[in-house]
């Protein structure tokens, strides 16, 4: 091949890694190779100029060059701005893609170099170790096993920018890349592996990055479901391996465990503020689910069949196997031509029935009237089971505990015949609307949303504990209340057709106890909620409920209110029998987004931590179990970050083995794309789970020490939302933060089947905004102030104020995780905020002069200057300073791609309606190159 063109990233000296740079040099170089055979030398030239302009502006401190790129910008044409938005957009991509490779190969590095007594960082043998260390006896270390509890959830927020036909293009260039590095080459196959990355990155720069249509439900269950039967599927076996083989190394025990790692998904059920998740589309996706994983399992077990090759002449099968064949062959029909080809090997036999029975169940999916057969996924997990006793009984341990029987077994018991348990999700409005129209067709309250909250908790255990129906015969009901109960019908369906197959009810802006009981007696009208009352008098009823029901927490005035809400709720009689039917067991969810949103990072963190740690202490005082459920987004602004230091953040209190955490949009590509950043993001939780629930919280605080933290805290909480309460009220705010950020298009993106409002496009404002949309826009424009204004206030009125306080929030940063933990996203958010380049839309796209970007500078900078004097560093993120660096490094190319979407923005306000359709859709290109740039969107 001759030498391709040039779109270099200089690297060197950076202090970033040779590998990753010779990765981003090679791309691209071939990326400039593509641009020049596609656009010319010109427009490559143009590429490079800008990028050069940026670069020299950045290290030099010289605006004036940034200025000169951007009326370079001005005289481009629409097609020259077309092609440097695919252009930069394709490059950081590529550049993605070299950054996940480089991830993967440190990892491989530290594994390689990893011994018993100094096993890799964040492992999963780093956490057993660390047990062993504390003492912790075998029994003791199986039983923390027990009670752990991890439940990724999986939701289809609209923050995944990218197309699925751009993410498997990445995924095949990832794949390139590690072939490249690891495996020793020929010339000859270092050329074909070379073209194939030229063509590759060809069509990665010729496919549309912008959709077409908004995806459907469908569509996002379609891509949920990717991940979950590619990555995932095969990460959660090696996890098992890893915990089993640290029991070995460190235990030199080879024993079973409960499974304690299962997924849970929202996508195709949570119908909070989206009409088009419908009671079809959950049955759908529960049935969609259901068929996946059983033809997975088809798979497996031919593989296990053709593995399994034993003959009865050599291995005699033991009699469990003969007497379970017997049974199998009363109750399935093999085709005779398997049972001929079986006869003398007894192991194929039975894996041919188990075959035949998840065949049964696969045609009764595509059949509805027949019945389903009386096999359930605790039968499949029995059977797999019995093999493996049979193959130990042979004298096969080995086979039967470490190879794919073994692998299986833990498929089964993770994902069941139902692959990820569906949460249903609504707003408490909807159910208040509907149980209102109810009472008043059944002639019991004509105005129930007048009623005190008193008088409702009366009405609503009355009919909870009333066994007639409300509803009359053929009663007319609304749209939405019939989609309600319809919703509940589905969910009763699932649940008789396989228990784990819907888990929890998930009611948002859950305020009072009504809140709940609502859904409660919906669920009571069709048949999923039962009250069975007393045999004898005077003796407590009991209820009968498949699901749960979760109260979700999400403004700043809710988690303030969490622990009384939920007192009040376990107090009521009726819900205490509700918790009792789900075995004492309550879930409470906690929302990230809407309550930054609401009041800023700092109080929201601060509202956040007092919440889980009140929360936990009212259930215990109930002697209740309970799981909090974290609904945290991609982004540090909506409760990002890396998962494993939250978790450890958390309060000592909660800890408890049992947590939910939300996996959003760009964060599933992210962490599930690659099965090694798969299996390294699972590990990372495991590892932090098992430190926080198994060793020793550090020494109690005295009381005074912890009511002197508090009130500090407090202090500092308040000063915070008040400087971010007094930017977001300005009279003249909202106004501003519609022209100068590109709201408009990212309302009008088609990302996601969800609406970005609640309210329809022309009515929203900033209530009615989602949390996603409000992040998303902050970050196209770099300056990011969900994820840290208001710190500077706080913490710049403190300092002057005591300056004693410095050593005191010194000792915090390097004692307290939670306290270290919010210092270091906020840096993390700061060092990605670009002021210069958000200037550039204040100026420019601002409806005349304002003081909200001088405003969010000066608290910028006294942020700035306040955790450098706490965390004794020189610049932000010194403690971190790979991140720092690739900032540095993307920056820019990711200048240019802002100056062209300012100039976007400008051409699109002044064009007549007629002329923007073009200019919408390169519009919408740049928020995806952004997107990519940021890797981050909401």
């Amino acid at each position: 091949m001759s030498r391709p063109a040039s779109l270099p990233i200089e690297v060197e000296g950076t202090g970033i890694t040779r590998p990753l740079s010779e990765h981003v040099n090679l791309l691209g170089r071939l990326l400039g190779q593509v641009i020049q055979e596609a656009a010319g030398s010109e427009m490559l030239e143009l590429v490079e100029t800008l990028r050069r302009l940026c670069k020299q502006a950045a290290l030099e401190n010289r605006p004036e060059l940034r200025e000169q790129a951007y009326r370079r910008i001005q005289s481009a044409t629409y097609d020259e701005l077309l092609w440097l938005l695919r252009a930069f957009t394709a490059f950081f991509h590529l550049v993605n893609q070299a950054e996940q490779q480089e991830i993967i190969r440190i990892n491989r590095e530290r594994a390689l170099r990893s011994t018993p007594e100094q096993p890799r960082p964040e492992s999963i043998d780093e956490a057993i170790r660390a047990l062993k260390q504390q003492g912790r006896t075998l029994d003791e270390v199986l039983a923390l096993l027990e009670r752990l509890d991890i439940q990724p959830t999986l939701t289809a927020h609209p923050t995944e920018a990218r197309r699925r036909s751009i993410l498997y293009k990445q995924q095949h260039i990832a794949h390139l890349l590690a072939r490249q590095r690891r495996c020793q080459l020929t010339p000859e196959e270092q050329e074909a592996l070379l073209v194939d990355l030229h063509n590759q990155i060809a069509l990665l720069l010729g496919t549309a990055e912008v959709r077409e249509e908004r995806p459907t439900v469908r569509d996002e269950v379609e891509q949920g479901l990717y991940f979950i039967q590619s990555t995932i599927w095969e990460a959660v076996p090696r996890i098992y391996e890893d915990v089993r083989r640290a029991l070995r190394r460190y235990y030199n025990a080879d024993v079973d465990f409960r499974p304690f790692l299962r997924y849970r998904s929202w996508i195709g059920s949570d119908r909070d503020g989206n009409p088009y998740v419908t009671p079809e589309i959950t049955r759908w996706t529960a049935l969609t689910q259901r068929r996946l994983v059983l033809q997975r399992y088809m798979e497996e077990l031919r593989q296990l069949r053709r593995q399994l090759s034993l003959s009865d002449r050599y291995v005699p099968p033991p009699e469990a196997l003969r007497r379970s064949l017997a049974r199998d062959a009363r109750e399935v029909v093999l085709p005779p031509h398997v049972l001929r080809q079986f006869r003398h090997e007894s192991f194929r036999l039975k894996i041919s029935y188990i075959m035949g029975r998840l065949h049964a169940l696969l045609q009764a999916l595509d059949d509805p009237s027949q019945s389903p057969p009386a096999y359930t996924a605790e039968a499949f997990v029995d059977d797999l089971r019995l093999l493996q006793r049979c193959l130990e009984a042979c004298g096969l341990e080995r086979i039967a505990r470490y190879g794919r029987l073994n692998r299986l077994l833990v498929l089964a018991q993770t994902f069941g015949f139902h692959l990820v348990t569906l949460d249903v999700r609504q707003h408490s409005s909807v159910h208040e609307e509907a149980v209102a129209e109810l009472l008043r067709l059944a002639g019991v309250e004509n105005d129930y949303r007048a009623l005190p909250e008193s008088r409702r908790q009366e009405l609503l255990a009355h009919e909870l504990t009333n066994p007639r129906p409300l509803l009359p015969p053929g009663a007319p009901l609304s749209e939405s209340t019939r989609q309600v109960l319809d919703t509940f019908s589905v969910i009763q369906e699932l649940v008789q057709l396989d228990p784990r197959s819907v888990g929890s009810y998930i009611v948002s802006m859950t305020h009072t106890v009504s809140d709940l009981l609502e859904p409660m007696l919906l669920a009571k009208e069709v048949g999923l909620w039962r009250y069975e009352r007393p045999v004898q008098s005077g003796q407590p009823g009991h209820v009968h409920c498949p699901i749960d029901f979760v109260p979700l927490f999400e403004t700043i005035d809710d988690l303030k209110a969490a622990a009384h809400r939920l007192e009040s709720i376990l107090r009521h009689p009726v819900y205490r029998m509700q918790v009792a039917a789900r075995g004492g067991f309550q879930e409470i969810m906690l929302g990230y987004s809407d309550s930054t949103k609401d009041g800023g990072y700092w109080t929201a963190n601060w509202a956040l931590h007092k919440a889980q740690e009140q929360l936990a202490e009212v259930c215990r005082r109930h002697s209740i179990d309970f799981r909090l459920f974290h609904g945290r987004g991609g982004t540090v602004g909506r409760g990002g970050g890396r998962a494993n230091q939250a978790i450890l953040a958390m309060p000592p209190v909660v800890h408890n083995g049992r947590i939910r955490f939300t996996e959003q949009g760009e964060v599933i590509s992210f962490r599930y794309a690659l099965p090694e950043i798969a299996h390294r993001h699972l590990e990372q939780i495991v590892n932090a789970m098992l430190r926080a629930v198994g060793l020793p919280p550090a020494a109690d605080r005295a009381p005074d020490e912890l009511a002197t933290r508090r009130q500090l805290m407090e202090a500092l909480a308040e000063r915070s939302m008040r400087a971010y309460r007094r930017l977001i009220d300005a009279p003249a705010f909202w106004t501003w933060y519609t022209q100068i950020t590109p709201i408009e298009q990212i309302s009008r993106l088609p990302i996601a089947s969800r609406p970005v409002s609640r309210r329809s496009a022309h009515e929203v404002d900033f209530e009615s905004l989602r949390a996603i949309p409000w992040v998303f826009a902050w970050t196209q424009v770099r300056y990011l102030i969900p994820g840290w204004y208001g710190i500077g206030q706080a913490l710049d009125e403190l300092l002057q104020a005591s300056p004693e306080q410095l050593q005191t929030l010194r000792t915090w940063y390097q004692s307290w995780p939670f306290f270290r933990t919010i210092l270091q996203n906020a840096q993390r958010e700061m060092v990605r905020a670009r002021l210069e380049i958000a200037a550039y839309y204040d100026r420019l796209l601002g409806n005349g002069p304002t003081d909200f970007h001088r405003l969010i500078e000066e608290d910028y900078q006294r942020a700035r200057s306040a955790i450098l004097r706490i965390t004794d560093q020189q610049e932000l993120l010194d403690h971190d300073p790979i991140i720092r660096k690739s900032v540095q490094l993307r920056n820019p190319y990711t200048d240019v791609l802002n100056l062209v979407q300012v100039e976007l923005m400008r051409r699109y306000r002044q064009a007549p309606e007629a002329d923007r359709e073009l200019l919408r859709r390169a519009l919408f290109l740049s928020i995806n190159g952004l997107a990519a740039a940021m890797q981050s969107t909401g």
